[in-house]
């Protein structure tokens, strides 16, 4: 059997007739949305937690970037047990599901940095400079992050991992030559080809977070998922309000994937390969 080979956008069937499906949906929920006063009430409530939902994303993920890009740089260092502390991390990470992860961030590790942190400034507290530390001071929001960060971070650092080893050796090679330090290499050389490297799994796993973010509502944190349990427990109105969820998450992922398919495109016609 053989396979006609056909120029990238032009194979059979890959019109997206799918995304224009999606938009005819989209545009009649939302003309339901317009006209019915229930559903208008329904989208209004869960949107007052859009806000929260985008701030939990964007700040998550970057912080589990940065850690993730630490952890694969950790993971390729000269010394053997860096290189397993790195290995270790992400492989016990990786095995530990997000939720779980979450609960145990807001019920065990925050009471346990407070406790740590308290025993550390015993002194400064006995001397009237510093305060005790309450558990309550660490917001359930910030605790839904960090359990994001460290959640997403080890998935990332393999993105990371993958993309760096992923450079011509030939290149380390010649700016060795040249004289430039490690760093350097790495900014100059490593980085901004790595870069387009891990750019579409990366878009995959910011949209994954978004989608993710909606576990943070387990710990009551007002996001878009949470305001609509409140207000469907209250209301009885099930399907109307997790109908509205959905069609709210599947804009923002949708929209997202899109941007960032379109970001990508670019970046790779201004730097082919």
């Amino acid at each position: 059997m053989t396979f006609q080979t056909l120029p990238e956008g032009n194979q059979k069937g890959d019109r997206p007739w799918w995304l224009v499906a999606f938009v005819v949906l989209a545009l009649a929920l939302g003309v339901v949305i317009f006209v019915s006063e229930l559903y208008a009430q329904v989208f209004a409530t869960v949107a007052k937690g859009l806000g929260v939902t985008v701030f939990v994303t964007l700040v998550g993920f970057a912080l589990a970037s940065s850690l993730g890009l630490g952890i694969a740089l950790l993971g390729m260092a000269d010394s053997v047990v860096l290189r397993q502390v790195a290995r270790f991390y992400v492989e016990v990470v990786r095995g530990i599901p997000i939720l779980v992860l979450l609960f145990y961030i807001a019920f065990v590790g925050a009471p346990a940095f407070v406790a740590l942190y308290n025993l550390i400034t015993t002194p400064l507290v006995s001397a009237g400079i510093a305060e005790p530390m309450v558990v309550r001071d660490i917001s359930l929001m910030w605790r839904a992050i960090i359990a994001l960060t460290i959640g997403y971070s080890a998935f990332i650092a393999e993105i990371f991992r993958a993309g760096i080893q992923s450079i011509d050796k030939g290149q380390i090679e010649a700016a060795k030559a040249l004289g430039l330090s490690r760093t350097q290499r790495f900014r100059l050389i490593v980085l901004p080809q790595a870069i387009r490297v891990v750019f579409p799994p990366l878009s995959n796993d910011f949209v994954a977070m978004v989608k993710d973010s909606s576990l943070v509502s387990v710990l009551g944190v007002a996001d878009i998922t949470q305001m609509a349990k409140v207000y469907a427990s209250g209301s009885f109105r099930f399907f109307e309000t997790y109908s509205i969820v959905a069609y709210v998450y599947l804009v923002l992922t949708i929209g997202l994937s899109l941007l960032l398919r379109g970001f990508e495109k670019r970046m790779r016609s201004r730097n082919p390969r």
